[in-house]
């Protein structure tokens, strides 16, 4: 089937199978490779992405649900080539381990800061619930979000 869908704030027209995942449709089609698959069921939230404003675990959707929507990834949040507030804030708060969960932080912190520019900290920890991170105590990471939040980025 023809899709027509924007990413990253380019319009795509893409032809997928109906029951492709968006996962596969970005990694092994698409060659964004930013997003990762960790447990393929939607528990760990590393293949977060944003789909109209919403964080979204991205094993979960399918390809058909894609069409007139806008899905942003972590490629999309770099500005003039460069890491977006939130990227460097992980970077600088040392919100990095292994890396694996973190396009999947990222995301739904984003998602949180479209919605919320100033959450407090309990409203962080609820809107990164769906993201498993195996190396961190989840103190850097909610501290490079509240940084950002602070910012105003």
């Amino acid at each position: 089937m023809k899709l027509t869908f924007t990413l990253n704030g380019r319009k795509k027209s893409v032809e997928a199978e109906p029951d492709r995942r968006l996962i596969d449709l970005l990694r092994k089609d698409l060659h964004m490779t930013g997003t990762k698959e960790g447990c393929g069921e939607g528990e760990c939230g590393a293949c977060t992405v944003i789909i109209d404003g919403e964080a979204v675990h991205s094993c979960l959707v399918l390809a058909c649900q894609l069409e007139g929507k806008s899905v942003l990834t972590i490629e999309g949040l770099e500005e003039n080539g460069e890491l977006s507030r939130i990227q460097k804030n992980f970077v600088e708060e040392t919100a990095i381990q292994c890396g694996y969960c973190t396009s999947g932080m990222i995301m739904s912190a984003k998602a949180l800061l479209m919605h919320n520019p100033h959450p407090t900290e309990e409203e962080i920890r609820v809107a990164l619930s769906g993201n498993i991170c195996r190396c961190s105590g989840y103190t850097q990471i909610i501290r490079a979000v509240k940084r950002t939040a602070q910012e105003g980025a």
